[in-house]
């Protein structure tokens, strides 16, 4: 393995006359320009290993005597290559980062206003308000900015004083110890939350919150084609965090209530319609409902088998935020007569007798055809018996 291994100071890119200043350096430039946090090209976390490999030898001054010596070699099985656990007091390499690029983090948490919580609201509408889109009005308690004190959380009439905990920095910063050396790690200020300043009156009516409870009326508009589970965003209509900040948006989650007889299958609708037996024999015009409440005629051809569709194009449901549509299918149904009174049982007797004729008919036609082709075949002389 140690022969595998690349020099230590060409690792680093300094000569072996270097100081400690000069390895200390080299090793922040190379371990800030390949940690896997920032660099994402393909061999960066190997080479930030090898770096860290390389300062935590060369970095101690009864290690570096070793290695210049014997090399590799020089290290024993309980040396670097073993693995390098030794971050100056922090528990890994990131932690070690976290707090190297501590600053530029707190900085950023600083900089913006926390943004509001989101909001979900159950709603239930009717099959044709799903189809045709609607716009509802919905009640729902939120947390909203203090109408008294505009969100600030003081007493109007009151001033805030500087936070004793940061100094008015909104930052505390606290000494550690590294390999790097001394550094100062920054997070933001738990007492006043990064603003620097605390409130010495609270507001009387959100009792320093920022923030009351109150009950809302929203208008929801709900698009056309909007189908059951769909989520409706509506921006802005969220809670508000404390102290100010964007407030969150509201969710309305659809629930579409099942038509008596329309059923939905994407953006087409499905209608099944019962015939009866002389209807589907005979053919027939018959007036079929759509979901825009209209009727539609239907002519239905004699012969029609049950389950054959039929199609009405364009009559379905809309293409949520575009002017497309689906279409109508209708399913016919076959439907077997009941409870006959005498005369249609006779009538159907009579049917049933005739249709029994012309199958024998039928059956005497078809075995008369087979056996003049059987009776050709043994007479055309490739059949004939000896």
């Amino acid at each position: 393995m140690a022969a595998n291994k690349r020099d230590y100071y060409e690792v680093l890119g300094v000569s072996r006359n270097a100081t400690d200043d000069d390895v200390k350096k080299a090793f922040r430039r190379l371990a800030k320009q390949y940690h896997p946090d920032t660099n994402k090209e393909q061999g960066a976390e190997a080479r930030f290993i090898e770096i860290n490999e390389a300062y935590e030898v060369l970095s101690d001054p009864q290690k570096r005597a070793a290695y210049d010596r014997y090399g590799h070699a020089g290290l024993g099985n309980g040396g670097v290559g073993a693995g390098f656990s030794d971050f100056g007091g922090f528990s890994s390499i990131n932690d070690l980062f976290e707090t190297f690029f501590a600053g530029a983090t707190t900085s950023q948490r600083r900089s913006g206003a926390q943004r509001g919580a989101d909001l979900r609201y159950d709603l239930t509408i009717t099959f044709e308000e799903a189809v045709f889109g609607c716009q509802k009005e919905i009640e729902l308690p939120r947390w909203e900015s203090c109408p008294t004190c505009s969100g600030s959380g003081a007493q109007p009439g009151t001033s805030t004083a500087r936070c004793s905990a940061c100094q008015g920095t909104g930052e505390i910063r606290r000494v550690q110890q590294s390999i790097f050396g001394q550094f100062v790690n920054v997070t933001m200020c738990e007492r006043c939350r990064g603003e620097g300043r605390v409130i010495t009156t609270p507001c009387e009516k959100c009792r320093g919150q920022g923030r009351v409870r109150i009950n809302r009326t929203v208008t929801v508009n709900i698009p056309a084609g909007v189908d059951d589970g769909i989520n409706v965003r509506v921006s802005g209509q969220g809670e508000v965090s404390a102290r100010g900040g964007t407030p969150g948006n509201l969710y309305v989650v659809l629930t579409v209530k099942p038509h008596p007889f329309f059923k939905r299958q994407g953006n087409d609708i499905i209608y099944e319609l019962p015939i009866s037996f002389t209807q589907a024999a005979l053919g027939d015009e018959v007036a079929v409902p759509t979901v825009d409440g209209k009727e539609a005629t239907l002519k239905i051809p004699p012969g029609t088998q049950s389950n054959r569709s039929f199609r009405l194009k364009g009559q379905g449901v809309p293409v949520v935020h575009s002017s497309a549509r689906g279409d109508q299918h209708i399913i016919v149904k076959v439907v077997t007569p009941t409870n006959l009174t005498p005369e249609q049982k006779h009538l159907l007797e009579e049917f049933a007798r005739l249709e029994h004729e012309q199958n024998e008919q039928n059956d005497k036609n078809i075995f008369r055809n087979l056996f003049g082709k059987t009776k050709d075949m043994f007479q055309g002389g490739e059949w004939r018996a000896e």
